[in-house]
Protein backbone atom coordinates (compact mmCIF):
# COMPACT_ATOMS: atom_id res chain seq x y z
CA UNK A 1 0.00 0.00 0.00
CA UNK A 2 1.37 3.38 -0.98
CA UNK A 3 2.22 5.67 1.88
CA UNK A 4 1.45 9.37 1.82
CA UNK A 5 4.19 11.68 3.08
CA UNK A 6 3.02 15.09 4.30
CA UNK A 7 4.26 18.03 2.22
CA UNK A 8 7.03 20.23 3.53
CA UNK A 9 5.78 23.10 5.73
CA UNK A 10 5.64 26.51 4.14
CA UNK A 11 8.63 28.72 4.90
CA UNK A 12 8.12 30.47 8.23
CA UNK A 13 5.17 28.29 9.25
CA UNK A 14 5.15 26.74 12.75
CA UNK A 15 6.32 23.11 12.66
CA UNK A 16 4.69 20.73 15.12
CA UNK A 17 7.71 18.74 16.33
CA UNK A 18 6.38 17.90 19.82
CA UNK A 19 3.83 15.33 18.64
CA UNK A 20 4.70 11.85 20.02
CA UNK A 21 5.31 9.19 17.36
CA UNK A 22 5.38 5.65 18.75
CA UNK A 23 5.72 4.33 15.18
CA UNK A 24 9.00 6.23 14.76
CA UNK A 25 10.35 4.88 18.04
CA UNK A 26 9.40 1.34 17.02
CA UNK A 27 11.13 1.76 13.67
CA UNK A 28 14.32 3.07 15.28
CA UNK A 29 14.27 0.25 17.83
CA UNK A 30 14.35 -2.38 15.10
CA UNK A 31 16.24 -0.50 12.35
CA UNK A 32 18.63 -2.83 10.57
CA UNK A 33 20.61 -2.48 7.37
CA UNK A 34 20.17 -5.18 4.73
CA UNK A 35 23.18 -6.72 2.98
CA UNK A 36 23.58 -4.69 -0.21
CA UNK A 37 24.27 -7.61 -2.60
CA UNK A 38 20.95 -9.22 -1.56
CA UNK A 39 18.81 -6.16 -2.33
CA UNK A 40 16.36 -6.78 -5.11
CA UNK A 41 13.39 -5.14 -6.80
CA UNK A 42 11.16 -3.36 -6.20
CA UNK A 43 13.06 -0.20 -5.38
CA UNK A 44 11.47 3.15 -4.61
CA UNK A 45 9.58 4.57 -7.57
CA UNK A 46 10.54 7.91 -9.09
CA UNK A 47 8.01 9.71 -6.88
CA UNK A 48 9.09 7.80 -3.79
CA UNK A 49 12.73 8.61 -4.54
CA UNK A 50 11.92 12.29 -4.76
CA UNK A 51 10.23 12.03 -1.37
CA UNK A 52 13.27 10.25 0.07
CA UNK A 53 15.58 12.99 -1.18
CA UNK A 54 13.31 15.69 0.21
CA UNK A 55 13.31 14.01 3.61
CA UNK A 56 17.05 13.40 3.44
CA UNK A 57 17.65 17.09 2.92
CA UNK A 58 15.82 18.00 6.16
CA UNK A 59 18.90 17.40 8.31
CA UNK A 60 20.76 19.74 10.66
CA UNK A 61 22.77 22.08 8.45
CA UNK A 62 24.65 24.82 10.31
CA UNK A 63 24.55 27.98 8.23
CA UNK A 64 21.98 26.52 5.76
CA UNK A 65 24.82 25.68 3.37
CA UNK A 66 23.46 22.49 1.78
CA UNK A 67 27.01 21.07 1.76
CA UNK A 68 25.93 17.92 -0.09
CA UNK A 69 24.28 16.80 -3.31
CA UNK A 70 22.82 13.61 -4.79
CA UNK A 71 23.81 11.44 -7.76
CA UNK A 72 21.27 8.78 -8.76
CA UNK A 73 22.54 5.46 -10.09
CA UNK A 74 19.94 3.20 -11.63
CA UNK A 75 19.23 1.01 -14.63
CA UNK A 76 21.65 0.95 -17.55
CA UNK A 77 23.54 3.96 -16.20
CA UNK A 78 24.39 2.18 -12.95
CA UNK A 79 25.41 -0.97 -14.81
CA UNK A 80 27.64 1.09 -17.11
CA UNK A 81 29.29 2.82 -14.15
CA UNK A 82 29.98 -0.53 -12.46
CA UNK A 83 31.51 -1.94 -15.65
CA UNK A 84 33.63 1.17 -16.10
CA UNK A 85 35.24 0.90 -12.68
CA UNK A 86 35.85 -2.86 -12.79
CA UNK A 87 39.37 -2.42 -14.25
CA UNK A 88 40.30 -0.19 -11.31
CA UNK A 89 39.87 -3.15 -8.93
CA UNK A 90 43.17 -4.56 -10.19
CA UNK A 91 45.01 -1.63 -8.57
CA UNK A 92 43.51 -2.13 -5.11
CA UNK A 93 45.48 -3.84 -2.29
CA UNK A 94 43.32 -6.98 -2.60
CA UNK A 95 42.22 -7.04 -6.27
CA UNK A 96 40.02 -10.14 -6.08
CA UNK A 97 38.17 -8.84 -3.06
CA UNK A 98 37.85 -5.39 -4.63
CA UNK A 99 36.24 -6.94 -7.69
CA UNK A 100 33.94 -9.11 -5.61
CA UNK A 101 32.61 -6.25 -3.48
CA UNK A 102 31.33 -4.55 -6.62
CA UNK A 103 28.31 -6.81 -6.15
CA UNK A 104 27.27 -4.32 -3.47
CA UNK A 105 26.97 -1.73 -6.23
CA UNK A 106 25.75 -3.93 -9.09
CA UNK A 107 22.97 -5.89 -7.43
CA UNK A 108 20.74 -3.28 -5.75
CA UNK A 109 18.23 -1.82 -8.20
CA UNK A 110 18.76 1.77 -7.05
CA UNK A 111 21.62 3.69 -5.46
CA UNK A 112 21.90 7.26 -4.23
CA UNK A 113 25.42 8.64 -3.95
CA UNK A 114 25.51 11.34 -1.30
CA UNK A 115 28.31 13.73 -2.23
CA UNK A 116 29.83 15.99 0.41
CA UNK A 117 31.30 19.27 -0.73
CA UNK A 118 32.90 21.65 1.74
CA UNK A 119 32.00 25.31 1.44
CA UNK A 120 34.72 27.76 2.40
CA UNK A 121 33.09 29.81 5.14
CA UNK A 122 32.96 30.27 8.90
CA UNK A 123 31.16 26.96 9.46
CA UNK A 124 33.75 24.29 10.43
CA UNK A 125 34.47 21.60 7.84
CA UNK A 126 33.73 18.93 10.44
CA UNK A 127 30.17 20.18 10.89
CA UNK A 128 29.61 20.17 7.13
CA UNK A 129 30.85 16.59 6.91
CA UNK A 130 28.59 15.55 9.78
CA UNK A 131 25.64 17.10 7.96
CA UNK A 132 26.35 14.92 4.92
CA UNK A 133 26.48 11.88 7.19
CA UNK A 134 23.13 12.89 8.65
CA UNK A 135 21.70 12.91 5.12
CA UNK A 136 22.85 9.31 4.65
CA UNK A 137 21.30 8.18 7.93
CA UNK A 138 18.03 9.96 7.24
CA UNK A 139 17.77 8.25 3.85
CA UNK A 140 18.18 4.86 5.55
CA UNK A 141 15.47 5.60 8.10
CA UNK A 142 13.08 7.06 5.51
CA UNK A 143 13.57 4.05 3.23
CA UNK A 144 12.76 1.71 6.13
CA UNK A 145 9.67 3.77 6.94
CA UNK A 146 8.52 3.37 3.31
CA UNK A 147 8.83 -0.39 3.57
CA UNK A 148 12.05 -0.72 1.59
CA UNK A 149 15.47 -1.99 2.64
CA UNK A 150 18.72 -0.04 2.46
CA UNK A 151 22.44 -0.11 3.13
CA UNK A 152 24.98 2.71 3.55
CA UNK A 153 28.37 1.83 2.08
CA UNK A 154 31.46 3.63 0.83
CA UNK A 155 33.99 0.94 -0.19
CA UNK A 156 37.11 1.42 -2.31
CA UNK A 157 35.37 3.00 -5.30
CA UNK A 158 34.31 5.91 -3.09
CA UNK A 159 37.99 6.79 -2.69
CA UNK A 160 39.52 5.81 -6.03
CA UNK A 161 40.18 9.06 -7.91
CA UNK A 162 39.29 7.55 -11.29
CA UNK A 163 35.99 6.16 -10.02
CA UNK A 164 35.19 9.51 -8.41
CA UNK A 165 36.01 11.36 -11.63
CA UNK A 166 33.64 9.11 -13.59
CA UNK A 167 30.85 10.24 -11.27
CA UNK A 168 31.72 13.86 -12.02
CA UNK A 169 33.05 14.72 -8.58
CA UNK A 170 35.16 17.81 -8.17
CA UNK A 171 38.60 17.30 -6.56
CA UNK A 172 37.40 18.66 -3.21
CA UNK A 173 34.22 16.57 -3.13
CA UNK A 174 33.89 13.26 -1.30
CA UNK A 175 31.44 10.38 -1.29
CA UNK A 176 29.73 10.45 2.10
CA UNK A 177 28.03 7.22 1.18
CA UNK A 178 26.40 5.09 -1.45
CA UNK A 179 22.87 4.46 -0.21
CA UNK A 180 21.74 1.22 -1.83
CA UNK A 181 17.97 0.78 -1.98
CA UNK A 182 15.63 -2.08 -2.80
CA UNK A 183 13.70 -4.88 -1.13
CA UNK A 184 15.06 -7.47 1.28
CA UNK A 185 14.47 -11.06 0.12
CA UNK A 186 14.12 -12.05 3.78
CA UNK A 187 14.34 -10.24 7.12
CA UNK A 188 17.96 -9.53 8.10
CA UNK A 189 19.20 -11.07 11.33
CA UNK A 190 19.92 -8.86 14.30
CA UNK A 191 23.60 -8.18 14.91
CA UNK A 192 25.60 -7.41 18.05
CA UNK A 193 24.86 -3.96 19.48
CA UNK A 194 26.96 -1.97 21.96
CA UNK A 195 26.29 -2.04 25.69
CA UNK A 196 25.18 1.53 26.31
CA UNK A 197 26.56 1.55 29.86
CA UNK A 198 30.04 0.77 28.53
CA UNK A 199 30.11 3.80 26.22
CA UNK A 200 28.31 6.36 28.39
CA UNK A 201 29.63 8.63 31.10
CA UNK A 202 28.37 11.65 33.00
CA UNK A 203 30.66 14.65 33.19
CA UNK A 204 31.35 16.13 36.60
CA UNK A 205 33.71 18.93 37.50
CA UNK A 206 37.05 17.49 38.75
Amino acid sequence: MALTTPPAPDFGAPVDIARPSPETLALLARRRSTSAPTLTSPAPSSDELQTLLRLGARVPDHGKLNPWRFIILEGPGKADYARSIEPFAADQPAPDKALAVLAKLKNPPLTVAVVSHIIDCAIPEWEQLLSAGAVCMTLLIAADAMGFAANWITDWYAYDERARALLGLEPAERIAGFIHLGTAPEPPLERVRPQIEAITSTWRRP
